[in-house]
């Protein structure tokens, strides 16, 4: 254990503060975007500021992991929150839409080390017994966080401005970092290795290449033009280029032999496939919420409340028994809860009844909790400390990847749907239908209350049944990732927390479990 008792809990909730800041920071700044673009302007590059961040936040992940392992959690923990820090103070101080892109992509820097090491110091300065529990509460603040986000950007865009979404990190910040300095005393065991440059070198140009592409195409860009030809190529060659210097690498960033164990791969994947469904929740609920219920921007943060407290039940819940049973069976009960409140979401319409929705999003919150708290422990299950910045970073990293790669897939299929279903229920309505047509723009900018009031009755039910339309066939075919998510949960195999573990193996000696 690397702290004593009596700092354990200071350690802690610089930890926490740390997390929720880091977690609740893209939710936050996608509220106030719309009040940001208006200020600075620059609708057609608004795009960056969001995967400047992304970008640099995903490249970082496995990098710092892989950095903590070598040389010290305590010194790059530190590093990426005053990294973090220093690009929010930016943020808040910039003057165009190209500066802020910049100053978020500096924020994302730092963001790469936060999440990934924080849950790995838990780990490290806890016995086994307790690390279930309090993953399960670190996992519960990520879980509230990216629910209360929303809520809290509306809140602080309308009475403070736009710059306090970012200004407010700061005094957050400086109470964990001075927490962190004075209660975390961490064992200087750590062994020299040597960096994989190249390693790092071709991750970073394959994440920024793919995540470009997934950011401009049928945006910007059509999918089959060149750019985004290029950009998919860009990264197709850069991947397999960092999997072949990975699998030469004395240390490698990412061992691709850690996948050989069935623990941890079901973990990443299960990461993944969690992350690529419920970013759709988080952000398309509170649009269905402002266009087909008719409330306002607040109101529609406010109604994620219910799947922020599911949320923080299943991570508790997951943290707290994952050392009286197998992980495999606590995913199991995740997984059919997931799987049930999206598909009870995908039974909505306009008529629906507000408490039906209410109640589904309990379901769906409580599915989707237990994997905050139990895969970054399932990642990490036997391994020697070396190895576990490595592998939480890269459960990190992948459950990132499937928020951007899930909310740019998803997206595009509610934007199609929308747009075919108002075709379809505008035909033969003559010059009104197409005056209310060529103002179609953000959802949640339409079906304002101001907006929504002017808009004749018989055009505003049409609309209002395309984005409800939409929005719930987009919950049905997200139950196909969550369907493949029941394989894995069934490779977990039978491993739980140990409370009395035996002599650590090396990832390349331990059988695949």
């Amino acid at each position: 254990m690397e702290a004593s008792k009596s700092n354990i809990k200071l350690v802690v909730a610089g930890l926490l503060l740390a997390i929720f800041m880091s977690a609740i920071d893209n939710t936050i700044v996608a509220t106030a975007m719309g009040t940001i673009v208006s200020k600075l302007g620059g609708m057609d590059k608004f795009v960056w500021v969001t995967s400047a961040y992304m970008v640099t936040t995903m490249a970082g992940m496995p990098i710092f992991g892989k950095l903590s392992d070598m040389y010290g959690r305590k010194r790059f923990f530190i590093f990426g929150l005053t990294v973090f820090l220093i690009g929010s103070a930016l943020c808040g101080l910039a003057q165009t839409i190209e500066q802020l892109s910049i100053y978020r992509a500096i924020q994302g820097i730092g963001g790469g080390a936060l999440m990934p090491i924080a849950f790995t110091i838990i780990f490290d300065i806890f016995p086994p017994e307790k690390r279930g529990k309090m993953t399960g509460l670190l996992g519960a603040v990520f879980g509230a966080a990216s629910v209360v986000g929303p809520l809290l950007g509306a809140y602080i865009t309308d009475f403070m401005g736009w710059e306090w979404v970012f200004y407010i990190n700061v005094p957050i910040g400086i109470v964990s970092f001075a927490l962190i300095m004075k209660s975390y005393n961490e064992s200087p065991s750590h062994r020299k290795q040597k960096i994989d440059w190249w390693g790092a070198i071709t991750l970073v140009i394959a994440v920024i290449s793919l995540m470009f592409a997934l950011e401009l195409g049928g945006k910007q860009y059509d999918w089959n033009s060149a750019p985004i030809i290029a950009l998919f190529a860009s990264f197709a060659v850069f991947f397999i280029a960092f999997f072949f210097v990975e699998l030469r690498a004395e240390e490698p960033i990412l061992p691709f032999f850690l996948f050989k164990r069935r623990l941890f791969a079901s973990s990443q994947m299960l990461a993944f496939l969690y992350g690529g469904t419920f970013i759709i929740l988080t952000v398309y609920i509170p649009i269905f919420v402002q266009a087909v219920y008719g409330g306002s921007a607040t109101n529609a943060g406010l109604i994620l409340t219910p799947m922020m407290l599911g949320s923080v039940a299943g991570s508790s819940i997951g943290g707290i028994f994952s050392t009286k049973t197998s992980y495999r069976n606590l995913m199991a009960v995740s997984v059919v809860f997931y799987l049930a409140g999206m598909y009870l979401l995908s039974t909505l319409d306009p008529a629906s009844a507000r408490y039906l929705l209410t109640l589904f999003m309990i379901v769906v919150g409580f599915g989707m909790g237990f994997s905050f708290s139990l895969l970054p422990t399932a990642s990490q299950h036997n391994l020697e400390p070396r190895y576990r910045g490595t592998a939480n970073s890269t459960n990190q990293f992948l459950r990132s990847l499937g928020m951007t790669m899930g909310i740019t897939i998803f997206g595009t299929i509610q934007n199609n749907m929308f747009t075919n279903q108002l075709k379809e229920n505008f035909k033969g309505m003559g010059g009104g239908a197409n005056a209310a047509m060529s103002n179609l723009g953000d959802p949640k900018q339409i079906f304002s209350p101001s907006v929504r009031v002017k808009i004749p009755e018989q055009i505003l039910s049409k609309i209002v049944d395309a984005m409800s339309s939409s929005i719930t066939h987009m919950f049905l075919i997200a139950l196909v990732p969550i369907v493949i998510a029941v394989i894995f949960v069934f490779l977990m195999g039978k491993s739980r927390v140990e409370l009395k573990q035996g002599p650590q193996q090396h990832p390349r000696e331990a059988e695949a479990k």
